[in-house]
């Protein structure tokens, strides 16, 4: 048999994450084998263990995969001479990402699998995608589009808001897409204003 292409691991990886996120989201962490996880995308459990160690090296390449995909959502928004207008921007990347990846949403910022914790290499990977929220709240401080206040303190609120609603809306308690988009509007109309004030 031919050695696969490096193209075809990526592939490969990227399959294995999504089904095992997808088998925990839909059925819960006693379903996450690496057995379930190879039979989802038609390969054996040997190339599970190839790619990840083990069922925990798995998942922490779940979450450090939801965490890349957000950043990778987050460089795709342009940065313009409006720096609310780009916060506002990474909020709507920031549900967008949720929207498309939910599968990994949960991992990412609950604990559905209790026994994991991030490592310290972990959280160092994971922090730009937090830094650059603070970096946009820092310049809408600087330019006069917030009150004086620390941008660290602003991103910590808008983070939570963000997730809040991303978690409602992702369990349906928002109502449909429209109405979820009211709710977004509405909340973050209301958190600009408090931080213009």
């Amino acid at each position: 048999m031919p050695r696969p292409r490096k193209r075809d691991y990526d592939d490969l990886r990227r399959e294995l994450i999504d089904a095992g996120g997808r088998l925990l989201a839909e059925e819960g962490p006693a379903a996450l084998s690496t057995r379930r996880v190879a039979q989802a995308t038609g390969t054996s459990t040997t190339a599970v263990y190839s790619l990840f160690g083990d069922k925990s090296g798995l998942v922490r390449e779940m979450f450090l995969e939801g965490f890349e995909r957000l950043a990778a959502a987050f460089a795709a928004v342009p940065r313009t001479g409006d720096p609310l207008a780009d916060l506002l921007a990474l909020g709507d990347a920031y549900r967008a990402n949720a929207r498309d990846n939910p599968h990994l949403y949960e991992l990412m910022f609950g604990r559905p699998v209790p026994e994991f914790q991030p490592d310290p290499e972990a959280g160092r990977r994971i922090r730009p995608t937090f830094d650059a929220l603070v970096a946009a709240c820092a310049r809408c401080v600087e330019t006069g589009a917030f009150a004086e206040a620390d941008p660290h303190d602003i991103a910590v609120q808008l983070n939570a808001m963000a997730h809040g609603l991303c978690g409602l809306e992702l369990r349906g308690a928002l109502g449909d897409a429209d109405e979820a988009t009211a709710h977004w509007n509405r909340a973050l109309a209301s958190l600009v204003k408090g931080l213009s004030v």
